[in-house]
This record gives structure tokens, sequence and C-alpha cells, in this order.
């Protein structure tokens, strides 16, 4: 009763709002005014039909969602190891952290999150195959990679997504890291097996929206780690994806991240690249992802806003959490204290090429998931180290009938 009674004074101010001062309510968000007929458009025919549904959705809304889902354990660790000798044992302990955080559990909060917010597209992060060799053969510099299947979590989050009734398509998909190391299995005897991490960044829309036009690009820059021999790659996802009469095109990635100064450039311009491309779209662009670089003052951040992308949480309507803070959880997924500090998972929006008053942003509503006590699951695991955000934008005003 309290959501309800909270939706209907915000709908009351809107429209106070829209009375009074006669106004587009967002045109802050535009590079452009909107013209006349737009903005009249918009007072007759959206703001009665806006109707919250509790904190969850907002219809006559385009509902995207970003989810970085975790691979289980703290990678960064062994990928930043200087002694190679270390790096079976810091292995071995990343693994069982792994298997403590329970994918297959953490499924089932994600499945729940998407239930109650019904996104029509998802962007999903470090979605995860792990791989494992026993006995190994990377301890004496075998190059055999490891086959055997320890945890798909694309096709763990698909069979979960569809055993609550849910109806989710894989449209997009890009492998960023493919790294294999040795691990201790035993130390009584001594013995090694391996164990391979794949890492993908994924789109999945709901099989009412209409897609085409994917593309799946590994950026150019990337980070070198010396230590293996290798460099990580990262990519995006992006797709033409059309909700009832519009049509945008909407991009998924997960940046480097920039822990110090130096890995800056790496993560700056891998932004660039994604920009660059999408610099030309004359369709409405929605970006989402893990950016790692916090909002508002992160240099990445700054750059892509200065491109013409708007980010979505500063447009937000729901003020319930100002903050809008996602990272980050404990490495195992048990603190009992929510001590989230900074804003790196972002929805980003433009609008500027090929403007036209059919295309006007109207409001924004944003929520952060997996952030309360309660989205931990029934072992108490946090769903992810990262919290998810979901935004509610409205992004053709003059066609509504279309969306659900």
């Amino acid at each position: 009763m309290l959501v309800k009674f909270f939706c209907a004074v915000l709908l009351m101010g809107l429209l106070v709002m829209i009375g009074c001062e006669g106004n587009d309510p967002v045109s802050s968000v535009l590079e452009t005014e909107p013209s006349q007929s737009a903005e009249a458009s918009w007072n007759e025919s959206t703001a009665g039909d806006l109707e919250c549904i509790g904190r969850w959705k907002c219809k006559k809304t385009i509902r995207v969602m970003t989810r970085n889902v975790y691979v289980g354990a703290d990678v960064d660790k062994v990928l930043a190891a200087d002694d190679p000798n270390q790096i079976p044992v810091l292995a071995a302990e990343a693994f069982q952290t792994l298997i403590a955080t329970n994918f297959p559990e953490r499924a089932e909060a994600f499945a729940k999150e998407i239930k109650q917010a019904d996104p029509h597209l998802i962007g999903l992060q470090e979605i995860s195959t792990i791989y494992t060799q026993i006995p190994g053969d990377a301890i004496d510099g075998g190059t055999t990679p490891a086959s055997d299947v320890a945890y798909d979590f694309l096709k763990i989050l698909m069979r979960t997504l569809r055993a609550y009734g849910l109806s989710y398509k894989v449209v997009g998909k890009i492998k960023n890291i493919d790294v294999e190391v040795p691990m201790v299995v035993s130390t009584a005897p001594l013995a090694f097996g391996d164990v391979r991490l794949v890492d993908y960044d994924v789109v999945l829309a709901r099989t009412d929206v209409r897609t085409r036009n994917v593309l799946e690009k590994t950026y150019q820059a990337s980070l070198p780690v010396p230590t293996f021999g290798i460099e990580i790659n990262r990519g995006f996802v992006a797709v033409d994806a059309t909700i009832g009469k519009t049509t945008i095109r909407f991009a998924s990635t997960h940046l480097e991240p920039a822990p110090i100064p130096q890995i800056i450039p790496v993560q700056l311009g891998q932004a660039q690249e994604l920009v660059t491309i999408l610099k030309s779209e004359k369709k409405p662009v929605v970006v989402v992802g893990d950016f790692n670089t916090p909002a508002p003052y992160g240099e990445t951040y700054q750059y892509i806003q200065s491109e013409g992308f708007v980010d979505a949480w500063t447009r937000n309507r729901l003020t319930d959490n100002p903050d809008g803070f996602t990272s980050n959880h404990d490495p195992d997924l048990r603190n009992d204290i929510v001590d989230l500090n900074e804003r790196i998972d972002l929805i980003f929006v433009r609008n500027k090429a090929g403007f036209s008053h059919h295309q006007v942003f109207g409001p924004v509503y944003a929520y952060v998931v997996g952030d309360e006590p309660q989205d931990r699951t029934t072992n108490g695991l946090w769903p992810s180290d990262h919290a998810g955000v979901v935004a509610c934008l409205h992004l053709h005003p003059l066609g509504w009938g279309a969306y659900k």
C-alpha cells in the first residue's frame, strides 16, 4: 500500500508540474529541445497512462536491466600474482570460493529479480564457463585445454528462468577472458589439476522483443598480463530491439577495471571504441553495463557523457535510493553489512543523432536490485558482488500503445 501511495503521489506531482509549468518535465535530458507538438502530445498522452507497479515495474516504458552476475571468486587476485609459484594455491582457493558462492543458488535470486522487473532487455556480465582437467598438465607447461565442464553459468541461468516461467532468448554473446591455470587438488600426495575460466558478456531479450543486426565485437584495447603471457580482452554486444512500435539500439559491455591510474587508458580506449561505433546511430541508443568507472567523477564516465550520452540515474524520478551504489559486496558474498560505496553499473541513453520530436526521452524510473538483506538467497548469499540496476525508460511518447 505504501508503494502504491508513493507512486500515486509521484504521478500527482508530475501532473501538477506539467499543468503549472507547461514544460516537458524532462527536457533537460535532451540535447535538443522537443518541438511544441511533441510537448503537447507528451502532456496529453503519457502522464495519465503512467502506472507504477510497486518498486518493480512501470507500464508504458521500455525496461532494461544491467547485471554483473559475478564469477564467484576473486579472479583478479590470481591474475595479479607476481610469483608463478603462488598461482596453484591461489587458484585452488579461488575455486573453493567459487563452489561456496554456489551459482545455481544465486541463479534463483537473479530469476526472482527478473520476474519482478520484467525487463525487455538484459545486459549480463561475467557469464562464465568453468572447465577443469584432473590431472592437469599446465603445471608442467602442457597446453591441452581443460574441457570438463564444472559450471556453465548461461545454461544454469536460462534453465532457471524457464523454471520460473520466464521467456527470454540469448540474442548476443561476446567472449572476453579465456585463461587456464594449474591448481592444487591434493597435498598428500601433492597433485595438480587445471582450472579454466571463459568469460562472456551476454544480452537477453524477452521473446516478444524483435531483434536483429546483432554485433558482437572485441575491443582492440586490452590489458596485458605478463605473468601468464596473455591479454585480457573485453568487448560488447549491440542489437536493434523493437518493443512495440519503438526500435532502439541496445548495447551491453564490461569495461576493464582500473584500480590503478595506469589502467585507465585501457578502459578509456575501450569506451572510445564503443562510442565511435555508436556515434552515427540514428535510433535511440541505450548502453548498459559494468563500466568500472565511478559516477560522477570517473574519467571514463565523464568522457561518455561528453559524447552526448545521458546517465539515466541522474534523471531518476524515484528518490528512495539517491546514491544508487552498486559496488561491492564481499568476494564470499556473505557480508551482513551492506557497504556498497560506488556506482559503476550504469545505464546510458542518447538521442542526439537523427533527433526528431518522435523520439523524446521522457521520465526515467530506475532502481537498484541485490542491495537489500531480503535480496539474499535462503543460505545468506548475495546474488552477486555487484548490485544491478533496472531502468524504466520513456523513449517514444507519440507511439504509446506499444509497451507492455
